[in-house]
């Protein structure tokens, strides 16, 4: 039995023995992707976050690579922050980031950035919610940042969530 499911667009294919085998690990030791970062190590802080798109729903969902087993992402495709690359340009939430100083150690960033890429993602095409302040609470608000940045990621995805509703025509 394999386990198959595709990391960042590339096909991966596991003996079913390593079902077990959290994602996190996955990601670092066989694949060399060390953008996802491992820090409490039980899904509280969500440093680890990656997207997950579960059959048969296309829409990724954030998920938490350090208690993931692989036997969970079976038919699943996984993004990474490696995945979310554009070559050498910033994605906006990135450059949102940056401009409201949101991070300073920046080992919490790499989470943060794939649960806001989630949400903006979802923000483009659903529709928009009552109450956007709820709604980005909803996408970062159970992330943990040390150096206590919060009001900044806050600040910065709802800079960036307004120009994606207005891109869509929609005021808030």
């Amino acid at each position: 039995m394999t386990i198959r499911f595709t990391v960042n667009g590339q096909s991966h294919e596991i003996d079913a023995t390593r079902g077990d085998d959290r994602l996190i690990d996955f990601l670092q030791e066989d694949l060399n992707l060390t953008g996802t970062k491992f820090c409490c190590g039980i899904g509280i802080c969500r440093a680890c976050t990656v997207a997950v798109a579960k059959p048969p729903s296309p829409v990724p969902s954030p998920t938490i690579a350090c208690s993931t087993p692989l036997s969970l992402l079976d038919g699943c495709a996984v993004t990474t922050i490696e995945g979310l690359s554009q070559g050498d340009s910033l994605l906006p939430v990135q450059e949102a980031f940056l401009r409201h100083f949101a991070f300073q150690c920046g080992y919490c960033t790499p989470g943060f950035v794939m649960a806001a890429q989630i949400f903006l993602d979802d923000l483009a095409t659903a529709p928009p919610p009552a109450d956007l302040d709820a709604a980005i609470a909803r996408a970062i608000g159970d992330h943990i940042c040390r150096c206590s940045g919060y009001v900044r990621y806050v600040a910065a995805l709802r800079e960036t969530a307004l120009a994606v509703l207005a891109e869509r025509g929609v005021v808030q």
